[in-house]
């Protein structure tokens, strides 16, 4: 059981970091006026439909939801601005990932 545990651990490592890796681009959208979880699944809606969003990660306390892209997706400022103030939110800044352009 032990001369298997090795080979097992090697193979899950491998798995998560390939689907790490196909996974697309995460952005850092800072809203003001985050302050329940109300507020993270009304924000977390309105993220969530713009297309190519593959994932939207609220954390109230600093005001910030990352949103994962679809691989090959991408989301911009003006995007971002317009489900945040459908929400019913202030986009407070917008931050993209390192050597995407924006």
């Amino acid at each position: 059981m032990r001369k298997m545990l090795p080979p097992v651990l090697l193979a899950l490592a491998l798995t998560v970091a390939a689907a790490a890796h196909a996974a697309g681009s995460a952005y850092k959208v800072h809203v003001a006026g985050l302050a329940c979880p109300f507020c993270a699944y009304g924000i977390e809606k309105s993220l969530g439909a713009i297309d190519g969003v593959a994932r939207v990660e609220t954390h109230i306390e600093d005001g910030v939801v990352i949103v994962e892209m679809a691989e090959g997706a991408t989301l911009d400022r003006a995007k971002a601005a317009q489900a945040v103030k459908d929400a019913g939110f202030t986009l407070d800044g917008f931050e993209a990932p390192a050597g995407s352009g924006q």
